[in-house]
């Protein structure tokens, strides 16, 4: 054979044999990267007749082949190649996949992932299951890989770093079953709390360490912490910290302050951190000249002055600069100009260090809202949300506004966290409103135990649901119980009764009360009321309510005063009523700042056997003398009944005492028979108070606060003349020091009351104690 033959046949040996070479490319690698120059050869030339599919248990092959940048008809081509292998793996289906050529066939050679049969958590014991379950992307019959497994793994870790503890670690493991199923077992180790070991601050100079540890959030762990996570690290609330550092320095007059650092170091056990706060103070500014100016037609700034809540030659205070830009704005909007801008022009003077503030009321731009999006609202309705807004769509935008809606939606009590932003819209002159919500438990079934003095040891049992289906409704069933008292009720309220801003609610009772100590008899009574109240301006609200009563004199001792005996027995009251609020208090649990006036009528005698006219006026005012942290308040009372045609009966007399007059007993003043020391009750009283609240200086998470106070009060007129009855209306007044403690197990409070006015017959209080919690 011809040299040139052997040649050629070789050649043709050696194409044959490079048919058979197989190119696998594995997950870890690059697909790309397999393609040699010899290797691409390989599919090179040639046309594609046909795709064969090996290895495949569960997924069809129509599907594999769908993935495939090649077909039956196309030309061999690596490129191609290279890029259906990318395909195959970017599904996650498979483990590994091999690509060959045999002959004119493309054999795809896959080995499948497996399927997750179930899913496991060993060690959790802080952190239930179903959580976890609802963090992780995984589920069962979900396709297993390893990417995901890692995925979910740093998930879990950071649900336990969101508790404080970056100790924690989570192994996967898996169970190999049978028909390529697996079981995914998540091994967790919680470790323990992560701490803060320590918090120190460096260029301090005006502030103690001390001081500046209470103006922020993240405290140093301590054994009485063991009810919060304040002392557990979390750099979300590192990041709040310093923000709260620059309120403190701006509050005090600080303006050049900065945080340079905050630096959060890990022990080597990693169970604790130190913090570091590295600042720099700056020197400490006055208010200088303060100035108002406006470019509104009609709107005289001189009228505006008295609102301002900086002053020349006060401290500089960044949050008056806040308050006084929203009470602006606000004086100004009630004067009829919807688009109103206030922005202070602020003048640094460094050599005088006095600050210059000229607020510049400006005509704002003309925007309106186009929409009101709500978000996280997952139990709660839309319109449960949108009905605290005062703002609707297609109304003239205004910040003091949506910065009161978002006061009034935290006021539901619905939810963990609200936060109401604005964002520009698609249409020129138009914002969206967004309202993000985080939802929390609305469900109670509360257990409840205490004591006070009036009362003796008590307990408390109530189921309620104040979002009863997500729209808003209060419903409660409850029962007290202690040593002279029995209460059971039931209680009903619609907030936005057909779909409008009335409360409409209905309660059902039945109380029993022991007054052998004040008066000699027991009082049982038993009915229903119902009412309804509506707003008639932002801060006036009107409630009107009909109740209709059975009340039951009864065990009434021979020994008791004639004119007790004289009530024993039942009587039927049927009356209607109004209340009338105007309530300009920031909170109307624990007021520091605003005032309420409250007016409050009742009538009975449209049916059942009592008729009287009883009408009562209260009023209060609170005042921060140093920021929020003493307070003084102001309240008062006063009262009046009048029987129409009948005597008032006992039980709708007034007493006063007690709660409503330190260092006095229950019903401890007033007319009274002196033979028996039976308190009558009086048909008009007047009582007030006056309050300093204030810190002891020990940090505010103990939750301790001191009282000195001044009672007076005065009660009398009873429609009685008998020698043995004393009915002065003289005026009392006591004055005392009180304690109270947010505890853990609820609020306890303990007044010192002595009497400095008073009459011989009065029954004295010296002490007086109240503790109560529900668990």
């Amino acid at each position: 054979m011809p040299v040139s033959s052997k040649v050629l046949v070789a050649g043709l040996l050696a194409g044959c044999a490079m048919t058979t070479v197989s190119v696998a490319l594995a997950q870890s690698g690059s697909p790309s990267a397999a393609f040699g120059s010899s290797v691409a050869q390989v599919f090179s030339g040639g046309t594609v007749r046909d795709i064969r599919v090996d290895g495949i248990q569960r997924i069809e092959a129509s599907t594999v082949r769908s993935y495939l940048a090649i077909q039956p008809g196309d030309s061999f081509d690596p490129d191609r190649i290279d890029q259906s292998l990318k395909a195959l793996f970017n599904t996650g289906l498979f483990a590994d996949v091999t690509l060959r050529r045999d002959g004119d066939t493309l054999v795809v050679a896959v080995v499948e992932n497996p399927i997750i049969n179930r899913i496991a958590f060993e060690g959790n014991k802080r952190i239930e299951k179903d959580n976890l379950e609802k963090e992780i992307q995984l589920r069962p019959r979900v396709v297993y890989t390893r990417t995901r497994v890692q995925n979910d793994v740093q998930r879990i870790q950071d649900i336990y770093r969101r508790q404080g503890r970056f100790a924690a670690t989570v192994e996967p493991k898996i169970i190999q079953l049978d028909q390529n199923r697996v079981d995914l077992v998540f091994e967790i180790n919680e470790g323990v709390r992560t701490g803060v070991r320590g918090i120190t601050f460096v260029g301090n100079e005006k502030f103690s360490d001390g001081s500046l540890r209470e103006a922020i959030q993240t405290k140093e762990t301590a054994w009485w912490r063991f009810l919060t996570s304040d002392d557990n690290y979390d750099p979300d609330r590192l990041n709040y910290d310093r923000d709260l550092l620059r309120r403190f320095y701006l509050k005090e007059g600080y303006a050049d302050f900065r945080v340079v650092s905050a630096v959060a170091e890990l022990t080597p056990d990693r169970e604790a951190f130190f913090i570091t706060f590295t600042i720099e103070e700056g020197e400490r500014y006055k208010f200088g000249k303060i100035d108002i100016k406006s470019s509104l037609k009609q709107l005289d700034p001189a009228t505006l002055e008295t609102i301002t809540t900086t002053k020349e030659g006060d401290w500089y205070n960044a949050q008056e600069v806040e308050n006084t830009i929203t009470k602006l704005t606000s004086a100004v909007g009630d004067l009829q100009y919807a688009f109103v801008d206030v922005r202070p022009r602020i003048s640094r003077n460094r050599e005088t260090q006095a600050i210059d503030i000229t607020y510049e009321i400006n005509e704002g731009p003309r925007v309106f809202v186009d929409r009101i999006d709500i978000n996280g609202n997952v139990r709660t309705l839309d319109k449960v949300i949108r009905r605290e807004m005062l703002l609707s769509e297609g109304d003239p935008f205004s910040s003091s506004k949506l910065k009161r809606s978002e006061q009034r939606i935290k006021d539901l009590g619905y939810f963990e966290r609200v936060n109401v932003t604005t964002a520009e819209s698609s249409v020129p002159d138009r914002t969206v409103v967004n309202v993000e919500v985080a939802e929390q438990s609305t469900g109670e079934i509360s257990i409840g135990a205490g004591f006070s003095t009036s009362d003796g040891p008590l307990g408390d049992f109530s189921i309620r649901e104040r979002n009863l289906l997500g729209r808003g409704q209060d419903l409660r069933l409850g029962a007290t119980i202690s040593g002279v008292r029995q209460e059971y009720d039931i209680s009903f309220t619609e907030p936005y009764f057909l779909d409008r801003d009335l409360s409409a609610g209905v309660d059902i009772f039945r109380v029993r009360r022991n007054y052998q100590d004040e008066s000699s008899f027991n009082e049982k009574n038993t009915g229903f009321s119902l009412r309804l109240g509506f707003p008639l301006s932002e801060n006036l609200r009107q409630r009107v309510y009909y109740q209709l009563q059975d009340t039951l004199i009864e065990e009434v001792p021979i020994t008791a005063s004639k004119y007790v005996q004289e009530q024993k027995g039942e009587r039927l009251t049927s009356l209607i009523g109004q209340e009338l609020t105007y309530d300009r208090r920031n909170s109307k649990l624990t007021p520091t700042e605003g005032y309420f006036i409250r007016l409050t009528n009742d009538i009975a005698g449209l049916g059942g056997s009592v008729r009287f006219l009883r009408n009562r006026l209260a009023g209060g005012y609170y005042l921060p003398l140093d920021g929020e942290n003493w307070v003084l308040s102001t309240t008062g009372e006063l009262g009046y009944i009048l029987g129409m045609g009948q005597k008032v009966a006992l039980a709708d007399r007034f007493f006063i005492g007690g709660d409503t007059l330190r260092g006095f007993n229950t019903a401890g003043i007033g007319p009274r028979d002196i033979t028996t020391g039976d308190s009558l009750g009086g048909t008009r009283y007047a009582r007030a108070s006056v309050e300093m609240s204030f810190p002891f200086g020990l940090p505010e998470e103990f939750g301790l606060l001191g009282h000195a106070f001044t009672d007076v009060g005065s009660l009398g007129k009873v429609d009685i003349s008998d020698p043995n009855v004393v009915d002065k209306e003289s005026i009392r007044v006591s004055v005392g020091t009180g304690v109270s403690w947010k505890s853990p197990f609820g609020p306890i409070r303990l007044d010192v009351a002595l009497p400095l006015r008073k009459e011989s017959y009065d029954k004295k209080e010296l002490i007086r104690f109240s503790f109560g919690t529900r668990f």
